[in-house]
């Protein structure tokens, strides 16, 4: 098994060189191909116009989406071209207004291994960067790579640390990153202040240890307390302190009510995490 189809969203000109360098790293180690969408986005929400003023202010902002595709399109050419001749991939340019984005990334993202973006918070960052990697996750039920602001130092991450807590999100995206766990060189699974009436109280992550072994893959489990105010601290500090590259954990725990738009610990660690952060939902 192995990312043959990858995929990765442009809609902020300054993260296109970081992200289209990593995703064809990814690429390059999986014999894969690159698709790289470069989307415009019409973010006007228009609750009211005077009359005749309405169908000239859609048109403006119509035209500065097409106008934001074609430069990221330019952008994201030029970053593939700087990439090794042999690298399989294609751009394509798209405008969408914001309350359609789900629709068109669900599309691409729903026929990927993988999905590469950058982290959704940054002081050039739109709220569609936040919509997009959601998309991906939950519409187009794909897993995403998301990348820290240093971007992917390497293709074959060697230590990686899993999120690990029973639930299914974090079995999805366990099982979504076999290809990287069985070629790494220790694989952490982390365990947390594991409640003491569980399935696995008597020994945490024991079974996913199990499991990943049979799979060829050099696990072990760290169980630690909770000794910072919340989960995703101890998780960056495990991060850090075994020199990871790599996380891997379940997106969204709760409800989506609970936590909108990439909320919870989910948000909590995408914002502080210094190595690329793999997920599934």
């Amino acid at each position: 098994m192995a990312y043959k189809s990858l995929v990765t969203i442009a809609t902020n000109v300054h993260r296109i060189p970081g992200t289209i360098a990593a995703a064809a790293k990814v690429a390059a180690a999986n014999d894969g191909h690159l698709d790289v969408l470069c989307l415009g986005v019409d973010r006007t929400q228009v609750g009211y116009s005077y009359v005749g003023a309405g169908a000239a202010i859609l048109q403006v902002a119509l035209d500065r989406a097409e106008a934001e595709a074609r430069t990221l399109e330019e952008a994201a050419k030029a970053a593939i071209a700087s990439e090794t001749p042999s690298l399989r991939s294609s751009v394509e340019a798209a405008m969408t207004q914001l309350g359609a984005l789900t629709d068109i990334i669900a599309q691409r993202a729903r026929f990927a291994d993988l999905v590469i973006l950058p982290r959704p918070y940054g002081k050039d960052d739109g709220a569609e960067a936040e919509a997009v990697v959601e998309a991906a996750l939950f519409e187009g039920q794909a897993p995403v790579l998301v990348l820290p602001d240093t971007g992917l130092m390497t293709a074959t991450p060697k230590r990686i640390v899993i999120a690990w807590n029973q639930g299914r999100e974090a079995m999805a995206a366990v099982r979504r990153a076999l290809p990287f766990l069985k070629q790494a060189d220790l694989v952490d699974i982390t365990v947390v202040d594991p409640a003491a009436h569980g399935p696995e109280r008597s020994d945490p992550g024991g079974l996913l240890c199990q499991m990943l072994v049979r799979h060829g893959v050099r696990a072990e489990v760290s169980v630690l307390a909770r000794t910072l105010p919340r989960v995703s601290d101890v998780l960056a500090r495990h991060v850090r302190d075994v020199d990871a590259d790599m996380l891997v954990m379940g997106a969204y725990g709760h409800s989506r009510f609970r936590e909108a738009i990439l909320g919870g610990a989910t948000r909590n660690m995408l914002e502080q995490s210094e190595v690329p952060v793999f997920m599934a939902h």
